[in-house]
């Protein structure tokens, strides 16, 4: 079974990182592999691109006229593919040796259609001590109660996932309204193409845990300001989704519960018996980004009514 790895990028500040990446997924244990190289729109990167993988066996490279953020992108990487299985990691992950081949694994011994891994936290800089492992989901790592290993999830992040490409391509692919493109805040671009899988074929995504990228999470990543900032956004986002695709919803409103009555307690107990000052600024986070979230989803819904006002009095 032939799998192909879609790596999308777009500036040249981070080329070094990205070339990490490839060369990460180059040096894989499976084969046989391809690697689709997606440039938005940068031809400065895609000139570097080509000068340093243009000649390499496996490698397909192409270069967007414009940027079109990163769904678009992925989209096309995958119909550029040739392999039964796509996969996706992001420019800033490095994919362990044997990465493909745990997701081929499964492939192989199940009917799976689509397959995840663990997208573990890479600090660049020391990871601050306020951040709880709980929303790791801001900085697209895998949070504390992601899910069981080989367990049915909605979706895994997509610095880690993977789909039998005639299924992703059949849904769709990414919607293009979603994902990074500029200064466009609306997230979770993993969630409509796997709900829509999922309403098509009946299946989710499998969660092998023995599947690891290390997504690079740089100094900004830790930064106070940007998470409370980040957990806004995606607050927004969920809102978005929310009513793109009602069926959406239930996913992070079950995570937000269960952080509110399992995880709070546990590190309010764990607080009490073993005080420490990086335990209690955890917890602060914990309620400080979950009320963003909830800030954000307001904002979504009025931003949300505010056009359907609109939409009305134009009429």
């Amino acid at each position: 079974m032939k799998v192909s790895v879609v790596i999308c990028t777009y500036a040249m500040d981070r080329y070094d990182v990205f070339s990490d990446c490839v060369d990460s997924v180059l040096a894989q244990t499976y084969d046989p592999l391809e690697v689709v190289v997606v440039v938005d729109g940068n031809d400065d990167v895609f000139d570097r691109v080509r000068a340093d993988y243009g000649d390499s066996a496996g490698v397909v490279l192409h270069c967007n006229d414009d940027n079109q953020g990163i769904s678009y992108s992925r989209t096309r990487g995958a119909e550029i593919a040739t392999g039964e299985v796509v996969a996706f990691i992001d420019d800033d992950a490095v994919a362990e040796a044997d990465w493909i081949e745990e997701l081929a694994r499964v492939y192989d011994e199940t009917d799976a259609i689509a397959v995840g891994g663990h997208a573990k936290p890479d600090w660049i800089t020391e990871k601050p001590d306020f951040f709880p492992a709980e929303f790791y989901w801001l900085v697209g790592c895998d949070e504390r109660g992601m899910g069981e290993h080989m367990e049915e999830l909605r979706n895994t992040y997509g610095s880690n996932i993977s789909f039998r490409r005639n299924v992703f391509l059949n849904v769709g692919g990414y919607d293009e309204n979603t994902g990074r493109k500029g200064d466009r805040h609306v997230q979770a671009h993993e969630a409509p193409v796997c709900i829509r899988m999922a309403n098509r074929y009946g299946k989710g995504v499998i969660y092998n845990t023995d599947a690891v990228v290390n997504h690079k999470l740089f100094d900004y990543r830790g930064e106070f300001r940007w998470l409370v900032f980040r957990s806004f956004w995606q607050g927004y986002s969920k809102r978005i989704m929310d009513v793109l695709l009602p069926e959406a919803s239930g996913d992070k409103n079950d995570y937000l519960k269960q952080l509110m009555v399992q995880f709070v307690p546990d590190r309010l107990s764990e607080l009490f018996r073993r005080p420490s000052v990086p335990k209690a600024k955890q917890l602060i986070a914990i309620f400080v980004f979950t009320a963003a979230v909830g800030f954000g989803y307001l904002y979504g819904l009025l931003e949300v009514d505010r056009a359907e006002l609109k939409a009305s009095t134009d009429i």
